[in-house]
């Protein structure tokens, strides 16, 4: 399906076709793939009690990886792929900012962390450690302010302990399908 013909009837198909042509693919080295990730970082919100809203960015908080100009691979070989703004982009037309804004801060979110949160780097996989490097490393002072005064911080933060929590192997967890419906209702009328 051709991306420039989405349209609100048809974007769920697309998103679930993504997951079963991309979801396969390695996840930067981790011990799931891109889909088991996904899948897993909103299983993690489902159990937090998170509401609707973000256990959908978690499920897609990493679809930039799909349909940005940059694989994944870009990450391990010192290139920003800015997986965080295309997924957003991508699914703004479709979703509510509730969904959106969190995927947008979520890499933001673990720059935050790190620079707030002593304890937070050392639970970082690897992949993530040689990601940060890449996207800037922990925020400065000013950056802290910055993302602190952005509405949707705190939604970024949860979102980011998900996606640090989704990637246990061998997690039997709901598939991308399974929120279809959860998906369906957030759609934008």
């Amino acid at each position: 399906m051709n991306p420039d013909r989405l349209t609100r009837e048809n974007i769920l198909d697309f998103i679930l076709d993504l997951f079963a042509e991309q979801g396969a693919r390695e996840y930067m080295g981790e011990a799931v793939s891109m889909a088991q990730h996904m899948e897993q970082s909103a299983a993690c919100a489902t159990a937090d009690d998170a509401p609707q809203s973000l256990v959908i960015s978690a499920l897609l908080h990493d679809i930039g990886h799909f349909i940005g100009g940059h694989p994944i691979e870009s990450l391990e070989r010192g290139i920003d792929n800015l997986h965080e703004e295309m997924g957003a982009r991508f699914l703004e037309p479709f979703f509510p900012s509730s969904v959106t804004e969190p995927i947008r801060q979520h890499v933001a979110a673990k720059r935050y962390l790190c620079a707030v949160d002593g304890e937070y780097f050392d639970h970082l996989s690897s992949a993530s450690v040689q990601s940060l490097e890449v996207q800037g490393g922990p925020m400065s002072t000013a950056e802290v302010a910055e993302f602190e005064a952005n509405p949707w911080h705190q939604d970024a933060v949860r979102l980011r302990r998900y996606d640090d929590d989704g990637k246990v192997k061998g997690l039997t967890i709901r598939p991308v399908s399974d929120y279809r419906d959860a998906m369906q209702a957030l759609l934008r009328n």
